[in-house]
């Protein structure tokens, strides 16, 4: 099985813009040696980039082009530290080779097959602990009372679990109601074909004033963030941003239902009543399966 298309779990900042079907790629290194890989396995509308890592000029040529738009004339001619792409609209095997070589390694094979979905949207891609989101589609074949397998691999762990299997409507649609913990990739299978989703989670931050000058925060999530920094800021209205006012470190977690943890902690400020303030847990603070998360406004 191969994956349709892979959603930046990453999102910059994790920004997981919208996912939906969409082409991807895949990249043939050419050295000395030969290709690299020799087989590749794409969906209709994939594209396959061709890079020349050689000191030399090498070509690609196809034993057929039906359905095949490349960046260049066909055979490609590809000079040194260049590359060239071809973009595949019909399913069939499709051999590549070398003309000048005779060499085994100079042979390769592009599978093309029918995606999984025509359509396939995160809403929304990114939630705070304990929110929700739907990933729905529709497959390409349109079938309704088709089993589609829902895989999902949080961050940090290493083999993907099955959390749900949903059964096509009218049209094939699906939909599936994701409550990550952590960051989550997201797998759909039906058929031997797969598509892939993300959805990044921040954790929960509240900011509350206890009394003049003291407050409280905590921060909800999968773990523990006990010894982490976070921000106490205020809004300065002339300068147009918000600024820190103090560091505060987290203390104590106390856990929930599992796997939840809260960790929080006690400060006091002495900032004037009435003003705009907030709480922040920064990027370096929050590790790599969570976003940056901030705390609702408040008054001081």
């Amino acid at each position: 099985m191969r994956k349709l298309l892979v959603l930046p779990l990453a999102v910059t900042a994790l920004a997981v813009a919208g996912a939906a079907a969409g082409a991807a790629s895949q990249t043939v290194t050419i050295s000395h040696g030969g290709y690299s890989p020799t087989a590749v396995s794409i969906t209709t509308g994939d594209t396959v980039v061709f890079k020349n890592a050689d000191s030399v000029v090498h070509t690609v040529a196809f034993n057929s082009t039906s359905g095949v738009t490349c960046s260049a004339t066909v055979p490609l001619a590809i000079t040194a530290g260049d590359s060239a792409s071809c973009t595949f609209a019909s399913t069939g095997k499709y051999k590549f080779s070398d003309p000048a070589s005779n060499k085994k390694a100079f042979r390769g094979t592009v599978t093309v097959t029918a995606p999984l979905v025509s359509s396939l949207t995160v809403t929304p891609t990114v939630v705070a602990y304990g929110g929700r989101s739907t990933i729905a589609g529709k497959l390409a074949s349109t079938q309704s009372g088709q089993s589609v397998q829902v895989h999902a691999l949080a961050c940090g762990e290493t083999k993907p679990t099955l959390v749900a299997t949903v059964t096509t409507t009218t049209g094939g649609a699906f939909s599936y109601q994701a409550q990550p913990a952590k960051k989550t990739a997201y797998t759909l299978s039906s058929k031997g074909l797969t598509a892939a989703a993300g959805v990044a989670v921040k954790p929960t931050a509240k900011l509350k004033k206890v009394k003049r000058h003291r407050y409280t925060v905590s921060v909800t999530a999968a773990q523990s963030f006990s010894g982490k920094v976070v921000t106490f800021q205020r809004y300065r209205s002339k300068l147009k941003r918000w600024v820190k006012v103090k560091r505060v470190v987290l203390g104590t977690s106390i856990p929930g239902t599992a796997p939840t943890v809260t960790t929080a902690a006690k400060f006091r400020s002495g900032l004037k009543a009435h003003q705009r303030v907030r709480a922040s847990l920064g990027p370096k603070q929050v590790g790599a399966c969570y976003l940056a998360a901030r705390s609702k406004t408040i008054r001081s």
